[in-house]
């Protein structure tokens, strides 16, 4: 028995009201581009389900790609079938059948979308069990805990028959969120944030802040592996690499040193609004994590954040370093992150940096030095890399 369809499910896509099609609609078009290179699919949805076509493709490669595809509750492999009992009791046992070994277990759960069908669910469930059963050996009820649930929906126009669940990857389709920018130092943080970011269906261009010759070409290469690893969860990524040589070397001679930390930070969200000004984005993401660093307690979140009204989001802030390294792992940003190649802030560090600092005696300091045409020379001179999951063999890692 080939398994002809993909079932997928929806999960929190099905608790919208009125503007529940673009969120599905954005889902299928992020589909759509995960499976470019499967030219055959055909799609069709509805309120609560999508169905791919397979077309005799080969399945198990499209399975792989489907799973870290945010927007998907849960997919499975199916057989379609016409809405009349005889077919979908023989399509059920040739499904199951495929599957099961001695001793194995199962139930059937039927779905009656279709409400003119003439038997209701419980005589369904018994009508196809009982024809499972007559016709295998070793094969047992239990419908508490089966080891094969043998999933039945049935619709007007056919009959979707499922035995396997795939879990899917949960949350909201990239892009269905608005679009906003994301502050990747090369840390383990930032990439973290960024994921978070998307499986709330936000679309990501990345910011960098590049520092030669304090910062190495390696750095930067650990950030656009970063950057690739991320494709992965929300398609291709804007890099925009900001030359900050200039910037900090000022902040370096013109800033008291305990307060040349909020004073960069501050700089790179300038920088960084500015960049999402003219790339239309909504808000800026940053990796922090509260009382985490010296950097990021609320005083100088509130100092750091003076310089722009811009929303300015922060998925990490209750997390400890712990469930963050935790995330890291299991999207494989780790190992890259931890490769010994310091960005600007790592590199810049001050030895006692202000944990409670003062927004007028930051901007104090600041007001000795044109910062903005220093500002604007940065913007006018970053560097923006298209980074696509087919991009990966091609930005070889220089560690």
């Amino acid at each position: 028995m080939k398994f002809d369809h993909i079932l997928i499910r929806f999960g929190e896509i099905s608790t919208k009201g009125r503007n529940r099609k673009k969120f599905i609609d954005r889902l299928k078009r992020n589909i759509r581009e995960v499976l470019n290179e499967y030219p055959n699919l055909r799609y069709e949805s509805n309120r609560d389900r999508l169905f791919i076509h397979l077309n005799n493709e080969n399945h198990e490669g499209i399975v792989e790609k489907l799973k870290p595809v945010f927007g998907i509750q849960s997919f499975s492999l199916a057989i379609k079938t016409k809405s009349e009992l005889p077919e979908i009791k023989e399509m059920a046992l040739q499904a199951i059948k495929t599957l099961y070994k001695p001793n194995d277990t199962f139930k059937v759960t039927t779905k009656r979308a279709y409400k003119q069908f003439p038997l209701d669910t419980n005589e369904l469930n018994y009508q196809i069990g009982s024809h499972i059963l007559i016709h295998t050996t070793d094969l047992h009820v239990d419908v508490k805990n089966p080891m094969i649930n043998v999933r039945v929906e049935i619709r007007s126009e056919a009959t979707y028959i499922t035995c396997f669940d795939y879990k899917g990857a949960g949350g909201l389709p990239v892009g269905s969120g608005g679009k906003a920018m994301l502050l990747l130092s090369g840390g383990i943080d930032s990439p973290v944030a960024g994921y978070l970011s998307l499986k709330r269906g936000v679309e990501l261009e990345v910011i960098h802040f590049f520092s030669p010759p304090y910062t190495s070409e390696r750095a930067k290469q650990k950030v656009i592996d970063l950057t690739t690893e991320l494709t992965s969860f929300g398609g291709k990524i804007n890099l925009h690499i900001v030359p900050f040589t200039k910037i900090q070397e000022k902040i370096q001679e013109q800033v008291p040193e305990n307060y040349t930390m909020t004073s960069t930070r501050r700089m790179m969200l300038k920088i960084a609004d500015r960049i999402r000004e003219k790339q239309q984005g909504l808000a800026l993401i940053t990796g922090e994590s509260l009382g985490q660093v010296a950097s990021q307690t609320l005083e100088s979140m509130l100092a750091i954040n003076s310089v722009t009204n811009t929303p300015v989001l922060r998925p990490l802030i209750t997390m400890d370093k712990t469930e963050i390294i935790d995330i890291a792992k299991q999207i494989h940003t780790h190992d890259i992150s931890i490769r010994p190649f310091e960005d600007c802030c790592t590199i810049f560090t001050p030895a006692n940096p202000k944990t409670k600092p003062k927004v007028d005696k930051v901007t104090r300091f600041e007001s000795f030095v044109d910062f903005d045409e220093l500002v604007d020379e940065a913007v006018m001179n970053v560097e923006t890399i298209l980074v696509t999951k087919e991009q990966k063999d091609e930005f070889t890692s220089l560690f």
